[in-house]
């Protein structure tokens, strides 16, 4: 027998009707579902994921937890459900549920309909769901020895209810089974081919769709604005004037791929690791996988594809170790560096200059010292300027969620910040006034190259003015890649380069 647990509000429920169970539980399927029970399924319907996946997250975080689920894999399906409840409890107030069935549910509630939490879910989980939303009077659900699913939910509310004596709001082709037991279906973000079956097999009550499209769920997960950042990888071909090289370009280009898949890849692992700060946090609950938008399952097969589409284009473009590098520093990052102070930033940084480092080695044009000096501070004071726009976004919230920092550190950190953007400027000026401007990179006139200083100094002043003032919502690179000020700051000092090497 599958587990059933009574909420004691089912007896109020039941006198408030005035109706006994066999009064109440119609067996025809055309008579009116008014005084029917409703047996709501949980994932994919109530709640917008699957609650199994994310208790294998959270399992997975843990070694002990994630073996003991390991070992549980050739005990059933139902015995799996059960230890992963156990190993990796999940929060019910941190579920992405369905607003829109939820009021539908609230609707039935003040009209005294009987609802039901019937699931495959383990029924840890599921009494939880319903603790935490208060409005069901039953819950039906899985146990340690019954996966009740499909033909199993179907028996076990006739059982309960009667066959059509019940109504029932799900969401794919394993409820069909249970519909053509119902009187009546509520569809839950079915596609097109469930709904056309379920009117087949069952009246349909009412539709309800509110999900995204899949495919642009999942391009909105991979964040393609974020590989604005890549393009650093053509950055010493240019410091090389090497403008006219085909074969670098093409290299680089190979490497710029290689780049774009693997951090789309560590997007996907860091906001998998972060699933429940972001649903707490006022913009990123909306991203796709804390939304509910992007199924679990969906990313942990995208993240190894894309890593291994970029594995390819790294071999092609001769930088697989330092791609394995970057993939190696952003996961430690993901998973612990950027709760460790100072060091967080520090990596950020290094990872920007690993993409130049990566773009030298593909386009077989190294970086100089001096735009590794130039990089160091310039990327040290970017990733300063993301920490202080995250603590400034929370202030008088206490300690940033899952970061090192306190409120009380913003000034401290805006003083570094802004120091590596002067420290960063100064080796600037010291390059542009050097006789490696004139004898190795044979500039014709190199005083054409000045404009370049006070315009990245602007340029900085002008970041941190927008932090300071609260602007700086995104990363800094992406925020320069909306701006445009950053734009004709940009082309300015491209000019002035084009100019200083005329009449060569």
């Amino acid at each position: 027998m599958p587990n059933v647990a009574s909420f004691p509000g089912i007896l109020r429920a039941l006198r408030w009707i005035g109706m006994s169970p066999e009064k109440e539980f119609s067996n025809n399927p055309g008579a009116v579902a008014t005084k029917q029970p409703l047996c709501v399924d949980l994932d994919g319907t109530l709640v917008r994921s699957d609650t199994l996946h994310e208790g294998l997250l959270s399992a997975a975080k843990g070694w002990r937890s994630f073996s003991r689920v390991l070992a549980a894999l050739p005990k059933g399906k139902a015995h799996f459900k059960a230890v992963v409840a156990e190993m990796g409890p999940t929060d019910p107030s941190l579920l992405p549920y369905n607003r829109k069935l939820l009021q539908y549910l609230r609707d039935e509630k003040q009209v005294g309909t009987h609802l039901v939490l019937a699931t495959a879910a383990n029924s840890r989980i599921a009494l939880a769901v319903a603790e935490h939303l208060g409005l069901f009077d039953e819950v039906i659900a899985s146990d340690a020895t019954t996966n009740l699913r499909g033909d199993r939910k179907a028996h076990a509310l006739s059982e309960r209810f009667g066959k059509h004596g019940f109504r029932y709001a799900g969401n794919d082709r394993a409820d069909l089974p249970v519909w053509r037991v119902a009187s009546n279906a509520v569809l839950v973000n079915t596609s097109a081919r469930v709904s056309k079956s379920a009117a087949t097999i069952t009246t349909i009550e009412a539709e309800i769709q509110d999900k995204r499209a899949t495919l642009r769920s999942i391009v909105r997960a991979l964040r393609p604005y974020q590989w604005s950042k890549n393009l650093l990888v053509f950055v010493p071909i240019l410091t090389a004037h090497a403008e006219a090289d085909p074969r670098s370009w093409l290299f680089a280009l190979l490497n710029f791929v290689a780049f774009c898949c693997v951090a789309s890849a560590s997007y996907l692992v860091n906001d998998l690791l972060d699933l429940p700060a972001d649903r707490i946090h006022v913009r990123k609950r909306n991203r796709p996988l804390a939304s509910g938008a992007l199924p679990i399952a969906i990313a942990f097969l995208l993240i190894p594809l894309l890593y291994a589409i970029g594995a390819v284009f790294a071999f092609l473009s001769h930088v697989p170790l330092l791609l394995a590098l970057y993939v190696a520093v952003t996961m430690a990052y993901s998973w612990q560096l950027k709760k460790m102070p100072l060091i967080d930033f520090f990596t950020l940084s290094a990872l920007y200059v690993l993409r130049l480092f990566a773009g030298g080695k593909s386009s077989g044009h190294p970086v100089s010292l001096w735009l590794l000096a130039f990089s160091s501070f310039f990327f040290l004071s970017l990733a300063l300027v993301k920490r202080v726009a995250e603590l400034k976004a929370y202030e008088g919230s206490g300690t940033l969620s899952k970061r090192a920092y306190a409120h009380e550190d913003t000034q401290t950190l805006e003083v570094m910040g802004i120091a590596s953007s002067f420290a960063s400027i100064v080796v600037l000026a010291l390059y542009v006034q050097s006789d490696v401007t004139v004898q190795l990179l044979h500039y014709a006139r190199p005083e054409l190259l000045w404009p370049i200083v006070p315009l990245m100094l602007f340029w900085q002043c002008r970041i941190w003015l927008s932090t300071a003032r609260k602007y700086m919502l995104d990363d800094p690179i992406v925020y320069a890649a909306k701006d445009w000020v950053s734009w004709l700051v940009g082309i300015t000092m491209l000019a002035s380069m084009a100019l200083a090497r005329l009449h060569k």
